[in-house]
Order: structure tokens, then C-alpha cells, then sequence
């Protein structure tokens, strides 16, 4: 059983469903620290850019979610473990209190990386208590915010692994994290799937796990469109790149220009050109460029670039939705280990559309907005998603850092458009 199928009954936890949700923590946290088993004590500690954080804070950080939101309102007697770790590890919930300025997480040398094992300790301890049957009352007016953190939590082990990849892909040792476990295989042929005009509903309905911003289900108008059957593989990006892709302005939105300029983008993130041939920084190390695995680490303005170039455009989120409505949620995901987007397709991929999930999220051409009527919760929990609505793209699907039961038909993930440090690739569209 997934998480996002975990419904709370209005009328409290039974004691079957209590203990499901006792397990379903443990699974999460153990995969947590699980992901950070190849680690030294000084991989915890790089900040390679502002807009990632040390391993070290995202361990402290999720434990921070459920002390703060989760044990001290709801458990009598709950101890904090640190004074000041509410500050060190908000990462910028106003309503509750300062934070610790983003871009210098990786000055904070204190605590050790024992001290935040210590801390993760602590709370799990404070939740067994609170997760005991004869509490299941009480469980039950926190289940939602409880459940909320475990996806919260999945976030971030996504998050461990692309920071913790632009870290040592910045290292001229190629530190090797792990040695990626298969899959290989060759791409599906490209194919144009034709779908009709009409008005089709958007968004999560029903009882299971979502995010606030995923709601409320509502009704678009949507022309006729074609989806390309797969993402766009490192073979096409190249022709892309060889014909001057990065070199033609005209083929690049206004913004786009400006920060391929000021980048120096010349290729997509972690490529590099030794002589006629191209290799990539995986978490596995450096390895020779697959041509058929779909392309990653680009941002939104070069997926924009290469579709103009293409004779095509990014989909809508709004026509990704619909186009996936009845395909399965399968594909390659952190559970599989391989920690990179495959070129072969999953076992349980049926199509017709394929990749949509794992491998690589996929930019989309609609700002991330909240839908008609959407309001944000209230408290410092509605900081989570909306105060993001401005400045930031929508992408779809889930990618190969993505855990299985955190990808969802109706999520919406969102960076701003010259993000290139996540699982980010290219499903191309057109009008019919």
C-alpha cells in the first residue's frame, strides 16, 4: 500500500490503521538514512550552491517537520531536543519563527552529523509514543499532518540525491556515490500520439494523499493536441547542440538568452567534451554519454530552445494530464537504485506513452499557478505550496530519484525555469 493511499477516518484511527501508518513512518525514515549508507562524514557537510543543502540539514530538516508540526502540538510532555535547532533547520515557515539565512547551511559545521542522528533518534522515539494504538484518537486529529511529512520527507530524499550529485560532480576525483544496478536497453521510436479537442478535469479528487496545490479538480477547455510517446534522448539534444542550438538566439525565449548568456550554458548540466566524444557525471561517476537514454539535467528555457529548433513546443500541463489519465504509474524509480534516467524502458511500462514516470521530470510550458478556487491552507502549513505561485514552471511525472509511492498522476512539482540541478528533461508537443 502506497502512502497517497493512506485515508484518515473522520471518526479516528482504527487500531489496524494506526499501525499502518506506524509502518509506513519507519519506511520512510529507514530509506532516509538507507540513502545516506555510501556517505563519509564529509560528504554531509558540502553546500555546492545556494539553491541545495548540505546531506547533513535535510536529515535534520525533515525531523524538524515532524517536531514542529506533528510532536509538540500534539504529544503531552514532548521534549525538544535542541534549542536552537528550530531556527537552524526552518527552512522558511515565517509563521513559525527565523531562519538560518539558505545560502549558508553549509557554514554550519555544528551540529555533527552524530548530533543530527541523534536528533532523527529523538523524534522517532517522540512518534513511536505518539504512534502507539491506545493513542489512536489523538493519532487521528495529526494523521493528516503526519502524512503530509512523509511525503514531505520523500521530497527530500530526492532532494539528498541531487544535491548531494552537484556537490561531487563538482569534485575532479569523480567520487563514485554508487554503482549504478542496470537498466539497459534502447529507446522506443519516436511516435506521435493524436489526442481531441473538449473539456477535460484536472486534479486530484478523491481520499487519498495530495498535495494542496494539486486541487481542486475543475473543468479546462483543451484544443487538439499531438504528444510525443517518450522523452527526448541525449542523441536528439546533440543534433541540437551541433547545429548551433546553443549559439542561435533567435531560437531562445528573451529570458532565456540572457541566462544561457550569463551561465555560459553550452551543454546540458554534468556533459562534458573530451575530444569527439561526450561523457556525463552520473552518481556513478563519469561515464560515456547513452545515446538513447532520455535527456537530463536541462532547465526550462534549453527544453523551450530545443522544441522551437525541433518544430514542436512543451505540452501544457494541463494536455500531459489528460494525455496520462489512463496509463499506469510505472517506470524507474529510487527503489531501483540505478540513480540515473535508463534508456530502457520498465518491465510494467505498457504504454502508449512511456517514461512518464521516473527516469526524468518533465518541464511543461505552464507556470505554476494555483488552480480556480485553490486557497491555501491555513496556519503555517499553507506556506508549503503557495507562496511559491510566482516565478516558477510546472513539470510532470516523477524521475529516477523519485520514490514509487511519492509519483502521482495529478502532482505538480515546480523550479524556476533555469533550474538544471534535478532529474529535469524534455517530452515534446504539438498542435493537431
Amino acid at each position: 500500500m502506497g502512502l497517497e493511499s493512506l485515508a484518515v477516518p473522520n471518526g479516528g484511527l482504527a487500531e489496524d490503521e494506526a499501525a499502518i501508518l506506524a509502518a509506513k513512518y519507519q519506511a520512510v525514515r529507514r530509506c532516509t538514512e538507507q540513502l545516506c549508507e555510501p556517505l563519509a562524514v564529509e560528504d554531509y557537510v558540502i553546500q555546492s550552491m545556494p539553491e541545495a543543502s548540505p546531506v547533513k540539514w535535510h536529515l535534520a530538516h525533515t525531523s524538524w517537520f515532524f517536531e514542529t508540526f506533528v510532536l509538540l502540538p500534539r504529544l503531552p510532555g514532548y521534549r525538544i531536543f535542541h534549542p536552537h535547532f528550530g531556527s537552524l533547520f526552518n527552512s522558511y515557515y515565517n509563521a513559525v519563527g527565523p531562519q538560518w539565512p539558505r545560502a549558508q547551511r553549509g557554514l554550519l559545521s555544528r551540529p555533527t552529523v552524530a548530533e543530527v542522528y541523534a536528533y532523527r533518534a529523538h523524534v522517532d522515539e517522540g512518534l513511536a509514543k505518539l504512534l502507539q494504538p491506545a493513542r489512536r484518537d489523538l493519532l487521528a486529529d495529526v494523521a493528516g499532518t503526519l502524512v503530509l511529512g512523509l511525503n514531505h520527507e520523500q521530497q527530500h530524499q530526492e532532494l539528498i540525491l541531487t544535491d548531494l550529485k552537484r556537490a561531487l560532480a563538482g569534485n575532479p576525483l569523480r567520487p563514485v556515490y554508487s554503482r549504478p544496478v542496470g537498466p539497459a536497453g534502447d529507446s522506443p521510436s519516436l511516435e506521435w500520439l493524436t489526442f481531441p479537442a473538449g473539456v477535460v478535469a484536472i486534479g486530484h479528487e478523491g481520499d487519498g494523499f495530495a498535495f494542496d496545490n494539486e486541487s481542486p479538480r475543475h473543468n479546462v477547455y483543451l484544443r487538439g493536441f499531438l504528444l510525443a510517446n517518450r522523452p527526448v534522448t541525449n542523441k536528439e539534444f546533440l543534433a541540437f547542440l551541433r547545429d548551433g542550438g546553443y549559439e542561435r538566439p533567435e531560437l531562445w525565449l528573451s529570458d532565456g538568452w540572457a541566462a544561457r548568456q550569463l551561465h555560459g550554458w553550452n551543454s546540458p548540466l554534468y556533459w562534458e567534451r573530451q575530444g569527439d566524444d561526450w561523457f556525463v557525471m552520473s552518481l556513478g561517476g563519469l561515464r560515456r554519454l547513452d545515446p538513447v537514454e532520455p535527456v537530463c539535467h536541462v532547465s526550462f528555457y534549453e527544453g523551450d530552445a530545443f522544441a522551437r529548433w525541433a518544430g514542436a513546443r512543451l505540452p501544457s500541463e494541463v494536455e500531459w494530464e489528460t494525455a496520462t489519465a489512463s496509463v499506469p504509474i510505472a517506470g524507474h524509480f529510487l527503489e531501483a537504485k540505478h540513480f540515473h534516467p535508463a534508456a530502457g524502458i520498465a518491465p510494467d511500462d505498457r504504454g502508449p506513452v512511456f517514461q512518464l514516470y521516473g527516469d526524468v521530470w518533465q518541464w511543461t510550458a505552464s507556470s505554476y499557478v494555483g488552480y480556480p478556487g485553490y486557497a491555501p491552507p491555513r496556519g503555517a502549513l499553507g506556506e508549503y505550496n503557495g507562496k511559491f505561485m510566482c516565478n516558477q514552471m510546472v513539470l510532470r511525472g516523477a524521475s529516477c530519484a523519485t520514490p514509487r509511492t511519492h509519483a502521482r498522476h495529478t502532482y505538480r512539482n515546480f523550479f524556476p525555469p533555469d533550474a538544471r540541478w534535478q532529474f529535469t528533461g524534455i517530452r515534446l508537443a504539438k498542435d493537431s
